[in-house]
């Protein structure tokens, strides 16, 4: 039997990560490793908590000797890390809390993967999940491919691109198995309600505003939550060993475009009139070095892998906006801040 550790698995992305390979691969033993930071939620994890191939870790990578202790323990034949600090704001606020998180943290995983794995890097692989951002800002035009420049604008990004290159450095210095990705915006169920499509589901409902900054006019390229896990699994079974692979949903969207499309949905789906949701949209001064556009080429997963998004948009979005119009209690409980009880509720006496 396998032993998969993943990182940050309490979290938004690695919570649908961890749900696929628990679900999937009974065969593996999948170990969640998470701090339980604010985005970090079990309930996310409810249906797959009693599975008897999944284990629940509570730990903190910046933490060296506690990661070499798992590491030893459970003799992990292969990582997906995806434990971060990810918030953009929060990074220009506490660039530290990043530069600890995910450079230490990550060095700390590469450190105990060497020192356990030895010699004997047979059938190992580190898989280490990045983010479109290192890349910089795109003008109107063009997309980033995995040659492009690192060009990091946020004490966030730098921090991911950091982190980025010493998994490379492992790679060629000391011949670690790595392989890694970087994706665009990822949106679906179970995200924390500080970005910005389930922060605006919750205040259209509760008629509070909807801050936009500056004139709304910074493009992301859009990515459902699922579809990326299924990238992931690709990746980490079939990517090639020391390559990056870019992860896009091909899906280019205004950030104004997309909060009208998202009022548009609500006021339809809460039976109110037609633009009574828009007058909620307030403009607020730019966040500091705010990135203008991000769009992926994700060609080389697809010719390499077979992977394309699966899910269009407008399907996508409309099964995001139902589900959490359909899962009010976990939506206020996180809001509220009662999910962080979840832990001592359930994992209390066992861990």
């Amino acid at each position: 039997m396998k032993t998969i550790l993943i990182t940050g698995g309490a979290g938004f992305i690695g919570s649908h990560v961890v749900r696929l390979f628990v679900k999937k691969y009974p065969d593996y033993r999948i170990v969640n490793l998470d701090k339980l930071t604010y985005a970090g939620n079990l309930a996310n994890l409810k249906d797959v908590e009693n599975c008897p191939n999944y284990i629940f870790e509570k730990a903190d990578i910046t933490d060296g000797g506690r990661m070499l202790e798992l590491f030893s323990a459970y003799r992990f034949d292969g990582v997906i890390h995806l434990a971060a600090e990810s918030h953009v704001d929060r990074s220009i606020l506490n660039p530290m809390e990043f530069i600890l998180t995910n450079i230490v943290g990550t060095v700390n995983l590469l450190n105990a993967a060497r020192a356990t794995w030895g010699e004997d890097m047979q059938g190992k692989r580190f898989y280490h999940i990045s983010t479109d951002e290192v890349y910089g800002s795109l003008d109107d035009e063009g997309k980033f491919l995995e040659t492009t420049p690192y060009d990091p604008r946020s004490p966030y990004s730098a921090s991911k691109a950091s982190s980025d290159h010493l998994v490379r450095a492992y790679f060629h210095t000391y011949h670690l198995p790595a392989v890694l990705s970087n994706c665009s915006n990822n949106y679906g169920p179970y995200q924390f309600p500080e970005k910005l499509i389930p922060l605006f589901i919750h205040n259209i409902r509760n008629n509070k505003p909807l801050p936009v900054y500056g004139k709304g006019e910074n493009v992301r390229d859009w990515l459902y939550v699922v579809d990326h896990a299924k990238a992931i699994d690709l990746i980490f079974h079939k990517g090639r060993e020391g390559e990056t692979y870019n992860i896009g949903g091909n899906n280019e969207w205004q950030n104004i475009q997309l909060i009208r499309k998202l009022c548009e949905i609500m006021d339809r789906k809460l039976g109110r009139e037609a633009g009574e949701s828009e007058k909620l949209i307030t403009f607020v001064k730019d966040r500091a070095g705010h990135d203008l556009r991000y769009a992926i080429d994700a060609t080389k997963i697809k010719n390499e892998l077979g992977w394309e998004p699966a899910i269009r948009f407008t399907e996508g979005f409309e099964t995001t906006v139902d589900w959490y119009l359909s899962n009010e209690e976990w939506l206020n409980n996180v809001t509220s801040g009662d999910y962080q009880k979840y832990y001592e509720e359930q994992y209390g006496k066992r861990v």
